[in-house]
Formats: structure tokens, C-alpha cells, sequence
């Protein structure tokens, strides 16, 4: 049986070095890797945001790689534990996201919303700030 150890996501992106200067500033992030092809096309480039990596690579759809702006928007949601949301959503205004949904305190503990990175991804920024247990995040949404 095989045992996996690694797991990041590679998202695609139209523009990847405008995408790793974005996240560099918005995020702090580093360049771990960033390697091109023949014709100068990012292949692949990694990046860590705090113990986090991910990479990215350019869109290039007779390959399948499709970036978030050419499918009208993002199918998935990347969820980042941050120190201070509200300062990291301000952080990507500033650098070309956007905000989706406001940053605020939510009934499962946590104080978060949703950007999109400047090249459409979409994030979710969470702090905990209580520790609910599941029965009574149930009761505060108000279903059961």
C-alpha cells in the first residue's frame, strides 16, 4: 500500500509572475522555485506562506490548464489559518484581490471571509477565536 505525504495545490494562473509578486506582497510568501520551458512558460514555480506551500503554474489550456478568470471564476475554496484576517484581506485590496465576503466573527469560532487573489482564486482568511463544539455550532445556525 502506498503512503502519500505531501499535498499542495498547483493553481493555474494567466499571468505567474504578476500572480508570485502578488502573493508576495499580500501574503508574504517565498519563492522556494520557479523553473520555464523553451518558450518561456512557467511550468511550475512553488511558494511557501508560512509551513504552507503550494505552486502554481501558467494556463495553458491545450494542456488542460485552465486558469480561474477564463472559467468565469474559481471551483474551489483555499481556507488559510492567518494571525490577523482582517489585515491580510486589507493586504490583498491593496495588491489587486478583492474582498468577497466581509471578515467578521462567525457562530463556529472563527473570524473569517473570502478574497479572490489577483488572479482569481478564492480564499478563505480564518483566526479562531473560541473553541464551539459541534452541537452547539448546529444550534447557532439555527437548524438541527
Amino acid at each position: 500500500m502506498t503512503t502519500h505525504t505531501d499535498l499542495y495545490p498547483r493553481l493555474i494562473v494567466s499571468r505567474p509572475d504578476e500572480a508570485l509578486d502578488f502573493y508576495s506582497k499580500a501574503m508574504n510568501a517565498s519563492v522556494i522555485e520557479r523553473f520555464v520551458d523553451d518558450q518561456n512558460r512557467v511550468v511550475h514555480a512553488a511558494f511557501s506562506i508560512g509551513n504552507a506551500v503550494l505552486s502554481l503554474a501558467q494556463s495553458e489550456p491545450d494542456w488542460g490548464l485552465i486558469d480561474p478568470m477564463s472559467l468565469g471564476g474559481s471551483p474551489c475554496l483555499l481556507h488559510l489559518s492567518v494571525h490577523d484576517p482582517d489585515q491580510m484581506a486589507s493586504a490583498f485590496q491593496e495588491h489587486g484581490g478583492q474582498l468577497v465576503i466581509s471578515i467578521e466573527d462567525r457562530p463556529w469560532g472563527k473570524r473569517e471571509g473570502r478574497v479572490a487573489d489577483s488572479s482569481g482564486h478564492l480564499w478563505i482568511l480564518s483566526k479562531t477565536i473560541e473553541d464551539v463544539d459541534p452541537e452547539e455550532i448546529q444550534r447557532r445556525l439555527g437548524s438541527t
